[in-house]
């Protein structure tokens, strides 16, 4: 073969390869396509199966540090919630548990921090205002103690959870109790009742709280639910007390009476039976009282307050005014002769004008002497009783 044809075969190949390049082009493409689709995969893949193993992983630190901080042991929780975020550093759950375990050790600066950067993310978190608030509470922050307690409050609360919401009220009462804000421990207590349900034992301490605020009615109530699912000594005393301070004496006798025959070693109640018994003896102006005993009654309580009186000007003389002193030591005297069961009968008006200086007696030396005792104190509760009658 010459060098003229071996050109002319060299020519030759090269036109037939390329015409044979655009033929096949496309199934190159499609080729390096699939390449291309495949090494997506696989990476996509590998960084799934990477990704899934980083939560895998920090789920199980997660586990364990539940387990640790339910049972109490904060170091280690606090040590397995870090090791979780190794894996997942912005995760909510994670970092509110770490502020709890932090709490646990008494690391509340660590925990606030959590706390602060978890409520910017979900400002109505229930359980992060509830932290931040004891937080406050404990720094004495009142201002964003009661902001915090407030936000738990009306926070969104899961329903397995609702009962947090209770207990965040309760706090705030404790709270406010402790800092001599009864007024605002009332208003809370009286949202509290009217969401409480009919739950004996909380119904009892919502009465023990009332009367902590002294709103006697309010405890009355609560504890009245409270023995209407259950008897127990404590409720009985409770509404026992609650009613003597609301004058109701007879239901305060039913109560207190209940309350010393389930529990005799109650002696504050059983003091506080006595004393609305004896307001029940004494009483003259009591509905369906005989003529008879309601002049005793009279007869009774007018030499009571004659003792109280002299009893008085003996050890605090000078503490009384003389002129008042003297002025119902006089009358006294005066109206002595006439306090008998006999004249009581013949002037029925006598009862009345022997009534108002026996009060008037009782609420004099109670101002200058002190809070009397006895049948002294049951005369000054039936002179309340029947103010302005």
């Amino acid at each position: 073969m010459d060098e003229a044809q071996a050109d002319t075969t060299t020519e030759g190949k090269m036109e037939a390869l390329r015409r044979a390049l655009p033929q096949q082009q496309p199934t190159l493409l499609a080729l390096l396509a699939v390449l291309a689709v495949l090494f997506f995969l696989a990476v996509t893949g590998l960084s799934r199966a990477y990704h899934a193993q980083r939560d895998s992983l920090g789920d199980r630190w997660f586990t364990r540090g539940v387990v640790d901080l339910s049972a109490r042991h904060y170091d280690s929780a606090v040590m397995e919630f870090r090791s979780a975020l190794l894996y997942s550093r912005d995760n909510y759950t994670y970092q509110l548990n770490l502020a709890e375990a932090l709490i646990g050790l008494k690391r509340t600066a660590e925990a606030s921090t959590y706390l602060v950067n978890l409520w910017e993310r979900q400002p109505e978190d229930g359980l992060v205002n509830l932290e931040l608030a004891r937080i406050a509470v404990e720094k004495g922050q009142t201002e964003q103690a009661l902001r915090y307690y407030h936000n738990a409050i009306y926070a969104a609360w899961p329903r397995d959870q609702e009962v947090k919401r209770r207990d965040a009220r309760l706090e705030l009462i404790e709270f406010l109790l402790n800092a001599n804000s009864k007024a605002q421990a009332q208003a809370e207590l009286i949202a509290l009742a009217e969401n409480l349900g009919e739950d004996p034992s909380q119904q009892e301490r919502v009465g023990d709280l009332f009367l902590q605020v002294q709103d006697y009615e309010h405890a009355l109530a609560a504890y009245r639910l409270r023995l209407k699912e259950e008897r127990g000594s404590r409720a009985l005393a409770g509404a026992g007390f609650a009613a003597l301070q609301l004058g109701r004496y007879p239901l305060a006798e039913h109560y207190l009476q209940a309350a010393v025959a389930e529990n005799p070693g109650d002696m504050q109640s059983a003091e506080r039976l006595k004393m609305a018994q004896l307001v029940l003896n004494m009483d003259p102006f009591r509905r369906q009282l005989s003529v008879t005993k309601r002049d005793q009654a009279v007869v009774e309580a007018f030499e009571t307050a004659g003792r109280r009186l002299r009893a008085c000007g003996a050890s605090r003389g000078p503490a009384l005014p003389t002129a008042a002193q003297s002025s119902l030591a006089t009358s006294w005297t005066r109206m002595q002769p006439r306090i008998s069961e006999a004249q009581l009968k013949r002037d029925p008006d006598l009862v009345e004008a022997a009534m108002d200086l026996v009060f008037e007696i009782e609420r004099q030396t109670n101002a200058t002497c002190g809070p009397p005792e006895g049948s002294d104190m049951a005369l000054l509760l039936i002179a309340k009783l029947h103010e302005g009658n």
